[in-house]
């Protein structure tokens, strides 16, 4: 294996040597991870179909894996809300060995993707479509709750979206009143926790003061116990239920799982290199990813990639290194053997309110409507995608995304070939920055700024910018910009001005002006700060230069 394609940021760490006060903060942000990550976990595996302990067996050992041997210095894995569809569908398709010997397969692949060095390729899935199977899959998560949301007496919920809604219709009568006060007042035990900024998460404190109150006041609700009966709180290597032969009949859901990783894994590792200001090893990340799928099957556990959320929140609570990911998972397990048998008691309509809660927090509503607002183009990969996941499988939908997005790319270029071929097409070459004012740097962006160019566009922006105090960023050439492109750039706006670099625009022609007002992104950058002229933007980077000095 090549030194450059896999190098664990954990092993880097260890030789340049961490200070005493980070080891400490990363040791407080991991066991308070933990706590956020103990509720999640279970939730996620019930809502798969599958028992409490193996989402905690899923955190805990691709928690380890993943923090020791990933690319990211704060990557966060284990179960995530975006598998619940996909582990359902395997479950009721092809059964606890398909499921096994999927997920084995899919480790597999993604140590493949990241040999082949392909982390780098899978920036050429657009935003739209990303946006699009990510809303999709929480209006499905949202769907397979309503039944113990609602305490519907319904024996097994159907798989097809339609037949849900028909068979919680047909059984509306049989609601239990407190399982729908339950599950409400979960959700808003959620969101004052929220708002408080407490460190204990909303779903912990649910769970606890919700599962006392029933054993309280013996409320007639069904719990965990219920369902599952008692929760082992053991670890144990076991054969999974497969034969190695049988691997191939498995390969269309194991691509789907090594895709769906790898996809959430490294948007994962992207947010939070924006919120650290670092850079993470994309193909050693998925190496690790798929490491921690190949060996989740030998104990009992199930698909684990990274968790943007409790990603985040590791970093928002001090976690710099993979010590905080280290202790998040032995801190699990300290948690899930000596209080795991606990875990019976909770009722099945608090976890669904906390799923009702992620899937509003997965839904990205504003990043949908922001979509509708980029172009028509972007608009039909949405919907497209978002569709296909809802109805028909999520697999097809990420398909039919990538192609249509080539599709629709080929003639978005066909057409402005067509417009230039009318008009006197502006050959120069790119100026001479030589003599610009110390602390004034330039970027010429040439070319549109889509889903395929943005990624190492934006990671050149952000080098040169933090070279100097005023970035002007020259879009002369730019005949139009998609969603994934305003996505990036805003992301990287928003970098430097927090480092308080001064960006400024130039030579942004009208269609691409017009495109950024709709998605917002004027209110990180004033109009001010937008110039029809290179020499307009420089006499204002002078300006500004002056005033800092």
């Amino acid at each position: 294996m090549k030194q450059e394609i896999f190098r664990p940021k954990f092993f880097s760490l260890l030789k340049q040597g961490m200070s005493p006060e980070q080891l400490g903060r990363d040791v407080l942000s991991g066991a308070v991870v933990a706590v956020i990550a103990l509720p999640l976990s279970i939730a996620f595996a019930i809502a798969s179909g599958v028992g409490p302990e193996k989402g905690l067996i899923t955190a805990v050992i691709a928690g380890l894996i993943v923090a020791i041997l990933g690319g990211s210095r704060v990557q966060i894995a284990g179960p995530t809300g975006a598998f619940i569809v996909i582990v359902y569908g395997i479950l009721q398709n092809y059964g606890p060995g398909g499921l096994a010997a999927s997920t084995f397969l899919a480790g597999i692949l993604m140590i493949l993707f990241g040999l082949f060095r392909m982390g780098n390729l899978l920036r050429f899935f657009p935003q739209p479509l990303i946006i699009g199977f990510t809303s999709g899959i929480a209006l499905v998560i949202f769907s397979t709750q309503i039944r113990d949301a609602l305490g519907l007496d319904i024996p097994s919920v159907p798989a097809e979206f339609h037949e849900k809604w028909w068979a919680y219709f047909q059984q509306i009568h049989s609601l239990n009143p407190w399982a729908l006060l339950l599950t409400a007042l979960t959700i808003l035990i959620m969101i004052l926790s929220r708002s408080r900024n407490t460190r204990i998460p909303g779903a912990l404190w649910a769970i606890l003061l919700l599962s006392s109150a029933v054993q309280l006041f013996n409320l007639p609700v069904t719990t965990i116990e219920s369902f599952f009966g008692r929760i082992s709180g053991a670890i144990q290597i076991q054969m999974p239920p497969f034969r190695f032969s049988d691997l191939p009949l498995y390969i269309a859901p194991a691509l789907t799982i090594a895709l769906l990783g790898s996809i959430e894994s490294l948007l994962s590792a992207v947010v939070s290199d924006g919120m650290i200001s670092g850079n993470h090893r994309s193909n050693t990340e998925l190496i690790a990813q798929g490491l921690a799928n190949l060996f989740m099957p030998f104990f009992g556990g199930i698909p684990a990639t990274g968790a943007i959320a409790r990603t985040a929140a590791n970093v928002k609570n001090g976690g710099r290194s993979p010590v905080a990911g280290i202790t998040h998972s032995l801190t699990l397990l300290a948690i899930m053997l000596f209080f795991g048998h606990w875990a019976k008691l909770i009722p099945m309509s608090v976890l669904a309110g906390i799923l009702i809660v992620v899937s509003y927090n997965m839904s990205e509503w504003r990043s949908f409507i922001s979509v509708f607002r980029s172009g028509r183009f972007d608009m039909i990969v949405l919907l497209s995608t978002f569709l296909l996941t809802v109805f028909v499988d999520l697999s097809l939908a990420i398909q039919v995304g990538v192609v249509l997005s080539a599709l629709l790319f080929m003639k978005r270029m066909a057409d402005l070939g067509a417009a230039e071929s009318l008009q006197t097409v502006d050959s120069d070459l790119l100026d001479d920055y030589s003599s610009l004012p110390e602390g004034v740097h330039v970027y010429e962006i040439s070319g549109p700024l889509f889903f395929g160019s943005a990624k190492r566009y934006t990671e050149v922006l952000k080098e040169t910018g933090f070279k100097g105090r005023v970035l002007i960023i020259r879009m002369r050439h730019v005949p139009f910009i998609d969603s994934t492109g305003i996505d990036n750039l805003r992301a990287v706006i928003r970098i430097l001005r927090n480092a308080g670099v001064c960006v400024a625009l130039s030579g942004v022609n009208p269609e691409v002006l017009s495109d950024l007002r709709r998605s917002g992104i004027l209110d990180l950058l004033p109009p001010e700060r937008i110039f029809s002229h290179f020499e307009a933007a420089l006499v204002f980077a002078r300006h500004r230069i002056t005033e800092l000095s």
